[in-house]
């Protein structure tokens, strides 16, 4: 007999693109993201990933709140960063999308 698998994760894709981000509004800049999507029970989907700045606009952005990432194609994620220490001479930190990721059917999972 199999049992039901807790905790689970099934991967269902990355998003990869372009984008801008903004805090509260206000633009604080282009950024680079790529985002690995799974689902964790039926139509529950958490998003985290990377996102790539320039150096001083990514050190800007760490620690804020209400932090928004506007992709090219026009979906609108909502993130904050996760993760213990920033070094910003790397231009890329870790986070975590909070809203805005596709329905689990809208995943492309080619890489």
């Amino acid at each position: 007999m199999r049992r039901p698998s807790h905790g689970s994760m099934r991967h269902l894709g990355v998003l990869r693109g372009s984008g801008t981000l903004r805090c509260g509004g206000v633009v604080l800049g282009s950024a680079d993201y790529e985002i690995d999507g799974f689902c964790t029970r039926p139509g529950e989907i958490v998003g985290s990933g990377e996102i790539r700045m320039a150096r001083a606009e990514l050190a800007n952005a760490i620690g804020r709140k209400d932090l928004e990432l506007t992709t090219e194609d026009g979906k609108v994620l909502t993130l904050r960063f996760s993760g213990g220490r920033f070094d910003p001479r790397l231009g890329a930190a870790h986070a975590d999308v909070l809203s805005g990721l596709p329905a689990e059917d809208e995943w492309s999972r080619g890489d």
